[in-house]
């Protein structure tokens, strides 16, 4: 069966997957939205586009379809230690001066926030780069929050198992400490260790939510390779929401194909890609 997609319908999804996840999604994209629901019509037994979306926004009242509607379009494209230099200056400079003024005050408590952690690489690369530094044993309270749209991308990073190939440029020695060999699916993969699991909670979270419900702040936060799918307008918006999630002197990790405008932040420039409020 042949399914057809009109301009029309297209730009119905195109508005609704804006107002729920905040993806802003150009004509350009119709064939991939296309290709990506037609897997969803055929899954759930739905001839057209037109009654698909009548089941999704009338038809289905849990709530459901819309989420796996989410999931097949969201992209989810990571690495471990993706964009080094990030991670070259918490080693370097951000997490020995966080570790210095919180062992002066007595508070051992590291948060972070990882907005958009995809399938896991880029949590687990926190994790191992926190633990380099600091020891749960010696008192510290090291928790990571993981959060992502899509629940089916949610669930491949907790169960935290890799194919190989997608490890091998990681130092041996960064490896065997941090992961144990399994074969999973016919495969020889990787899978994470239960130290970089019990510092990390992965949740399902949309960066469109109107008021972030989080009652403490963040130690530093990772938005990276999200906000090039969202507007201007809501762009800025979720960069206040990320401005107001931080202390003093916080830091907001961005990708390198992303910028925030001077004119509309309050955030201080680093370097490229890293803000400090």
């Amino acid at each position: 069966m042949q399914y057809i997609l009109s301009n029309e319908e297209f730009e119905l999804f195109r508005r609704l997957i804006y107002d729920s996840c905040g993806i802003s999604l150009a004509l350009s994209k119709k064939e991939l939205v296309k290709a990506r629901l037609t897997k969803r019509l055929i899954k759930v037994g739905i001839d057209s586009f037109k009654d698909y979306y009548r089941y999704v926004t009338k038809t289905d009242k849990t709530g459901k379809e819309l989420v796996h509607l989410v999931d097949s379009i969201s992209t989810n494209k990571t690495d471990f230690f993706r964009e080094k230099k990030h991670f070259d200056l918490l080693n370097t400079s951000i997490l020995p001066s966080l570790i210095a003024s919180k062992t002066k005050t007595g508070n051992k408590k590291l948060r972070i926030w990882c907005a958009a952690s995809s399938s896991g690489e880029e949590p687990y690369t926190l994790a191992m780069t926190v633990l380099n530094h600091l020891n749960p044993d010696n008192g510290w309270d090291i928790k990571i929050l993981a959060t992502d749209i899509s629940t089916k991308i949610l669930q491949k990073a907790i169960n935290g198992v890799y194919r190989k190939e997608l490890l091998r440029d990681i130092p041996l020695g960064t490896i065997s400490a941090n992961f144990s060999s399994v074969i999973y699916e016919n495969a020889n993969c990787y899978k994470v260790k239960n130290h970089l699991k019990d510092i990390i909670t992965f949740r399902r979270f949309n960066l469109m939510t109107p008021e972030f419900p989080f009652k403490n702040p963040f130690d530093f936060i990772f938005c990276r390779n999200v906000m090039i799918y969202f507007n201007p307008e809501t762009q800025n918006t979720l960069v206040s929401k990320f401005y107001d999630c931080l202390p003093k002197d916080g830091h907001l990790f961005i990708g390198h194909s992303e910028t925030l405008s001077r004119s509309n932040t309050s955030f201080k420039y680093i370097q490229p890609a890293v803000y400090q409020k």
